[in-house]
């Protein structure tokens, strides 16, 4: 039987699965510097499990960094592909490439209930965009939009790269530190695990503390333990995070809700739950009667990119000529 598999690539890690009755299974992370090409990693994970390379017919591959043309990138690690050869390497019969925030994206349509936490109450409108949002390295952000036949579409963007809004007179002080430092201050620039250290040290400077904290771990564990200058960096993270979050509904016109993902929230999820991120989410003066009852979700799912590049492969096979 030939099989489908799946595979979603960042910087360091490549993380492959096999994808069967609409879902993954035996899903294995591989360190991309381990493997001279992104063919050797799944020759790699085809003999871990046993399976001769030619058992293989379709693969989609969530990739970070923007997919286009014959040839492709990886970014922030030393793998490059060309379609063409690709396909031929691994005598594949169908080949899709994403960008990973887009299989990120349709990951959502495939969460189960125990796999998300309700941050904001609401009811989804099932015919309008949601917004899928997420800290990590950098700052993703998509836009999932039904299609009118019982499938999905994404549509990708930069929104992590939009400027950062202020809401108060210690937002715009702390800015100004930033933008002495960077020029140009993105959302990314604080909405990220490098982010939250940037913040840190932005307010250390700001009130003349000491800075002794490094990592966002450390910032995110110090908060948590009660360190009031790391409890005001996940304070304000979280404010911010609402106010690009709401900016990207009002935007999009997301009323089918906003998913949270990413590696940097679950750290302090507890503390995100009971943060200003619902108020500022919805704090848009004469508008803000229109963020009221768009639900918000934090994704707990193990591999939702994994998921999503499944849902992709998917419609792509169920859909004729496709490949």
């Amino acid at each position: 039987m030939k099989l489908a598999l799946v595979g979603d690539i960042g910087g360091t890690n490549a993380r492959f699965a096999l994808w069967k009755n609409d879902r993954i299974e035996s899903v294995r992370t591989l360190a991309a510097a381990e493997f001279a090409t992104p063919e050797r990693a799944i020759e790699d994970y085809l003999s871990a499990l046993g399976l001769p390379l030619d058992s293989l017919s379709s693969l989609c591959l969530g990739c970070a960094g923007p997919v286009s043309g014959e040839d492709f990138r990886f970014t922030n690690n030393h793998w490059t592909l060309n379609r063409t050869a690709f396909r031929n390497a691994l005598q594949l019969d169908n080949l899709l490439l994403i960008n990973d925030f887009t299989a990120m994206a349709l990951g959502m349509t495939s969460l189960r209930e125990n796999e998300r936490i309700q941050i904001c109450p609401g009811e989804a409108e099932a015919d309008r965009p949601a917004l899928v949002i997420g800290p990590g390295t950098g700052l993703g952000v998509s836009t999932l939009l039904p299609d009118g036949e019982r499938g999905w579409r994404v549509l990708p963007g930069e929104g992590g790269h939009v400027d950062l809004p202020i809401g108060s007179l210690r937002e715009a002080a702390l800015w100004q530190q930033l933008f002495a430092e960077l020029g140009h201050v993105r959302a990314e620039d604080i909405l990220s695990g490098s982010g939250l250290v940037r913040l840190y040290r932005s307010i250390c400077a700001l009130d003349n503390h000491v800075p002794h904290l490094t990592s966002p771990a450390e910032i995110s564990s110090a908060a948590l333990a009660g360190d009031p200058v790391a409890e005001e960096v996940l304070s304000l993270f979280c404010i911010w995070l609402g106010r690009v979050a709401g900016n990207g509904v009002l935007s999009l016109g997301a009323r089918g809700g906003v998913y949270i993902v990413g590696g940097v929230i679950p750290r302090f999820s507890a503390f995100f739950q009971s943060s200003g991120f619902a108020k500022s989410l919805r704090s848009k003066g004469c508008m803000s009667h229109y963020l009221e009852g768009v639900p918000v979700w934090l994704v707990t799912a193990e591999y939702p990119g994994l998921e999503g590049a499944g849902v992709a492969l998917q419609q792509m096979l169920d859909t004729p000529n496709a490949a």
